[in-house]
C-alpha cells in the first residue's frame, strides 16, 4: 500500500467524505491506488482509551506506517478538526509520519474556519513527522451542494483545486511508487 486516504467525520455521508472521494478518483486517474482508513468505523471505547493493543487499532496504526502518503479528510467544527480525527493521531507514535507526504482537506460552514488547518491540524501532523506538505484544500458548504440522493456535488473550481493537490501528491512520491508499473 502506497496511499492511504483517512476519513475523519462521524457520519457515513459528509461533506469532507465527498472531498475524500473525490481526491481519491484524482490520484486513481494518475495510476496512484490507494486505500480508505474510515475512523468512524474504529470501535469507539478502544480509540477513547488509547487501547493499542486493541486489533482494529494496531491495524489503523499499521496502515499509516505502511503508507507513503496520508490523504486525511476532516470536517470543520468550532474551529477545529474532529475529534475523531484528535483522538486517533495521539494514537500514533511520535514520529509516526514522519517522511510521509500529506495532504489534508477539510469542509466547513465558512471560510471563518480556513485557517483551523494551518493553526490547528498542522502543528500536530508536524508534530508526528509529516515534512512534506501539501497544500490543503478547504471547502465551505456552499461548494459542496447536496444532492436530492445525499450525495455531494464538487463544483468546478474544487474539482481543479482537488487535481492540482493530486498532482502534487504524485509528484512527491518516492519514483517506484508514482510511476505505475507497465502491463506488457
Amino acid at each position: 500500500m502506497s496511499i492511504l486516504l483517512i476519513a475523519a467525520s462521524p457520519s457515513a455521508r459528509s461533506r469532507s467524505g465527498a472531498l475524500l472521494a473525490a481526491a481519491g478518483e484524482r490520484l486513481q486517474h494518475l495510476g496512484l491506488a490507494a486505500q480508505t482508513l474510515r475512523l468512524r468505523d474504529l470501535p469507539p471505547a478502544a480509540l477513547l482509551h488509547a487501547e493499542l493493543h486493541h486489533c482494529s487499532i494496531q491495524k489503523a496504526v499499521q496502515q499509516v506506517a505502511e503508507a507513503d502518503a496520508i490523504v486525511l479528510a476532516t470536517p470543520i467544527y468550532k474551529a477545529a478538526y474532529s475529534g475523531l480525527l484528535k483522538v486517533f493521531l495521539d494514537l500514533l507514535p511520535q514520529d509516526g509520519l514522519k517522511g510521509k507526504t500529506v495532504w489534508s482537506l477539510a469542509s466547513g460552514g465558512s471560510l471563518a474556519h480556513l485557517l483551523a488547518l494551518d493553526y490547528a491540524l498542522q502543528p500536530v501532523l508536524s508534530s508526528l513527522g509529516a515534512r512534506s506538505p501539501v497544500d490543503p484544500v478547504f471547502a465551505v458548504d456552499s461548494q459542496l451542494a447536496r444532492e436530492e440522493d445525499g450525495s455531494y456535488r464538487i463544483g468546478d473550481e474544487l474539482a481543479r483545486r482537488l487535481s492540482l493537490g493530486a498532482g502534487a501528491v504524485f509528484d512527491r512520491l518516492p519514483r517506484s511508487v508514482a510511476v505505475p508499473a507497465l502491463v506488457s
